[in-house]
C-alpha cells in the first residue's frame, strides 16, 4: 500500500498550490479520502474529506471557499487545490485513505509553506 503525495512548496500569501496523492496496492473505489495538515507544535487537523464516488465533500471551516478536494478513481488520485493561501495554512499535508471498517492508510506528507 502506498499514498504519496506531491505538489508542496513554497508560495506567497495569496498564492495558490496544488496537492496530489497517488494512491496504490488498495482498491482506492473502497475509501474515503482525506486531507490533514500538520503546523509545528499543532496537533494534525482534518483539512478536507471526499466520499468513495466522489458525490460528497466536507472541509474545515478555516479553509471553505478556498480549498477543493477532487479525486479521479481511473487514475487513483485525489487533489487539493489551494487557493487565497494564508501564512497560517503553513504545515505538513498528508492525504489518508479509510474504508468502511475504519482500516487506515496515510502517506508520508508533503510541506506547504506560505510566506513572503
Amino acid at each position: 500500500v502506498q499514498l504519496v503525495e506531491s505538489g508542496g512548496g513554497l508560495v506567497q500569501p495569496g498564492g495558490s498550490l496544488r496537492l496530489s496523492c497517488a494512491a496504490s496496492g488498495f482498491t482506492f473505489t473502497s475509501y474515503v479520502m482525506s486531507w490533514y495538515r500538520q503546523a509545528p507544535g499543532k496537533v494534525r487537523e482534518l483539512v478536507a474529506t471526499i466520499t468513495n464516488d466522489g458525490g460528497s465533500t466536507n472541509y474545515a471551516d478555516s479553509v471553505k471557499g478556498r480549498f477543493t478536494i477532487a479525486r479521479d478513481n481511473r487514475k487513483n488520485t485525489v487533489n487539493l487545490q489551494m487557493n487565497s493561501l494564508k501564512p497560517e495554512d503553513t504545515a505538513v499535508y498528508y492525504c489518508k485513505a479509510t474504508s468502511r471498517a475504519f482500516r487506515e492508510y496515510w502517506g508520508q506528507g508533503t510541506q506547504v509553506t506560505v510566506s513572503s
